[in-house]
């Protein structure tokens, strides 16, 4: 029997990066929502917090879509819980006690670089030499970023972001690989589940009375990391790495650049140079060049 084409007048790559944008749309808010949050939550008590939050949804719809727990896997979905549940948004909170969001998010747009790495070495991906060449570029103009003379100049929030890279980077690419197995949205779901004991013990020794009645605006940004960008924002973004390759799709993080920008000008009132402006254009125009690079699945 011949079997059916299908009628999407688009590739399963161009849904990929349209799910994979969604999930840099969201993202995008995490940093300055960092930000926020830690200037009422210890950090600690942030990443351990957020994770029991969205540990409780992700029971929720498991649950509710009655979904067999995947014994065969939870090596593999601890280990993402760990760098993705623990080791990013930990970093990311240490990093913004001395960064403005603003520089932390063009930092982090070494993260396709890093990202491009694992899904060779883990998941098979063959990226060509332009390929290369333009990740190494971007991340060259990043460190550049970082280093520069002025009142940005290396900080310790920066070796934090850079170690928030290597574990989102890492546990992307792992997340990738099992959606081979189940849904995207189930990888996140398990792996929240599978490391809720930690979340649950780590949320009550870094607990303080005080976070009872947490001011509007740090209660709206911890409700943002949690639900936002450690629940909902893992949907759309598993999926697009399921759909457009781990490599592609990861690229579309130096979008999350500019996003960041602007909601750290809107919501923070950070200032955003027209230096900054100009490194992070650098980079996504590197980044784009870079998506005419021939890259294997």
């Amino acid at each position: 029997m011949e079997k059916a084409q299908s009628t999407s007048p688009y590739s399963e790559e161009t849904i990929g990066l349209f799910f994979g944008l969604i999930g840099v749309l969201i993202f995008s808010g995490t940093l300055p929502a960092t930000r926020v949050a830690v200037a009422f939550f210890d950090p600690w008590f942030l990443t351990f917090g957020r994770a029991g939050m969205a540990s409780a949804a992700a029971a929720f719809t498991l649950v509710i879509l009655k979904r067999n727990f995947p014994r065969k896997h939870i090596w593999t979905l601890l280990i993402i819980g760990l760098f993705l549940v623990f080791g990013f948004p930990g970093a990311m909170g240490l990093a913004m006690l001395t960064v403005p969001s603003a520089h932390g998010g063009v930092v982090l747009g070494i993260l396709p670089l890093a990202t491009a790495i694992f899904a060779s070495l883990l998941a098979g991906e063959r990226l060509s030499l332009l390929f290369w060449l333009c990740g190494i570029s971007g991340a060259i103009v990043i460190i550049a970023f970082a280093l520069r003379d002025g009142a940005w100049g290396f900080e310790v929030g920066d070796a934090w972001l850079a170690v928030g890279c290597v574990c989102a980077a890492a546990g992307y690419v792992m997340s990738g690989k099992l959606t081979r197995f189940m849904a995207g949205w189930e990888v996140i779901c398990w792996a929240l589940i599978i490391t809720a004991p930690l979340s649950i013990v780590g949320s009550f020794l870094f607990w303080d009375n005080a976070y009872t009645a947490p001011p509007m605006p740090q209660a709206t940004a911890f409700l943002y990391v949690g639900l936002g960008s450690m629940f909902l924002g893992f949907f759309a973004w598993n999926k697009g790495l399921q759909m457009g390759g781990m490599s592609r799709v990861g690229q579309l993080q130096l979008l999350q650049t500019f996003f960041t920008l602007a909601v750290a000008a809107v919501v923070l009132g950070e200032s955003v140079t027209f230096e900054t402006v100009l490194f992070a254009t650098a980079v996504v125009a590197i980044v784009l060049l870079g998506r005419k690079a021939k890259v294997t699945r």
